[in-house]
């Protein structure tokens, strides 16, 4: 099953790459193994899969531990500053930087280690209460206050959008992250990137791919329903 839905995800994100005339390969898929068995990650690695996401640090600490070293692992989630240490160095992306507390955090054990970890910085778009995150108008005073903060590379922008019925809902939201994205990059931020763009789940990537996600966190699409 894992296989056939990896394949049928690769084909949903090619489809939308066609439309709006961009190459796949410029759009990264993570699998968000959240709560997943390590058997039904194991039958996406067979499947070629290779990069993961995941929400709590122990968990995702507990999977390294088991699995293949050459496994990419992403923290999606809600990352405290107290558990930084724990990930600092292991994983390729941090998606989730909500706070300048939390950056800090990551500035200093990244100079503590002696490396530079790459982030995204977590918008609110939809401005709703119950999600962390910048709203867009703080973005940029954001990006300009972590610029100075060393160890820590800002590589993009990540928003979760609000649970719909129907994608075409969010779409608004992807656009305004998008055009959030490329109005910082003009500015020419020492240090600030926005390369990345991690928008989309199950319910939406497809619309996200086609309004310029460069990464798309899919979990239930892959692996079911929990």
């Amino acid at each position: 099953m894992v296989s056939e839905n990896l394949e049928q995800v690769k084909a949903n994100i090619e489809a939308a790459c066609k439309r709006v005339g961009r190459d796949p390969k410029d759009v990264r898929l993570v699998a968000v193994s959240k709560t997943k068995p390590i058997s039904l990650i194991e039958e996406a690695i067979k499947a070629g899969q290779d990069t993961f996401g995941e929400n709590k640090v122990q968990e995702m600490c507990d999977k390294m531990e088991v699995l293949p070293d050459n496994i990419k692992w992403h923290m999606i989630g809600h990352l405290q500053r107290n558990k930084v240490k724990y990930i600092a160095g292991k994983v390729e992306l941090i998606h989730s930087v909500d706070s300048i507390r939390l950056a800090k955090q990551i500035s200093d054990e990244a100079q503590k280690q002696s490396i530079e970890i790459p982030v995204l910085l977590e918008v609110n778009v939809a401005r709703e209460e119950s999600k962390f995150g910048f709203f867009t108008e703080e973005t940029e005073d954001a990006c300009r206050e972590i610029s100075k903060m060393p160890g820590i590379r800002v590589k993009g922008l990540m928003t979760s959008a609000p649970f719909v019925e129907n994608a075409e809902d969010n779409r608004k939201y992807f656009k305004k992250l998008y055009e959030l994205a490329v109005d910082i990059q003009s500015k020419n931020i020492d240090n600030i990137s926005m390369r990345e763009l991690s928008m989309g789940m199950t319910g939406d990537y497809v619309v996200a791919v086609e309004e310029g996600a460069t990464i798309v966190r899919v979990g239930t699409g892959i692996f079911g329903s929990r």
